[in-house]
């Protein structure tokens, strides 16, 4: 079980990571769905694996990402709902 943690543990912070990078070097853009997608999970991970340690201080940042992920998503998908409406 320890290993399976560990490795949401490292996937979750390689997710964050490598969205930041792509972000910062223009290959994905910070109002996109994947983007939100991939914040979103590696956050769900950190926060398996931080609640696992008992490091609740990181599972509450974690959890607060999560949250601004979803809720960014959730706007995004607002705005490309009236968009196709308007359109359409």
């Amino acid at each position: 079980m320890k290993l399976i943690i560990d490795l949401l543990g490292w996937t979750g912070a390689l997710l964050l990571l490598g969205a930041y990078g792509c972000v910062s070097s223009r290959r994905l853009r910070p109002d996109s769905i994947l983007y939100q997608i991939i914040n979103g999970l590696g956050s769900c991970f950190l926060v398996v694996n931080t609640v696992y340690y008992r490091a609740f201080p990181s599972a509450f940042v974690n959890v607060i990402w999560i949250c601004i992920a979803v809720s960014a998503g959730i706007r995004m998908r607002g705005r490309a709902q009236n968009v196709l409406r308007t359109d359409g």
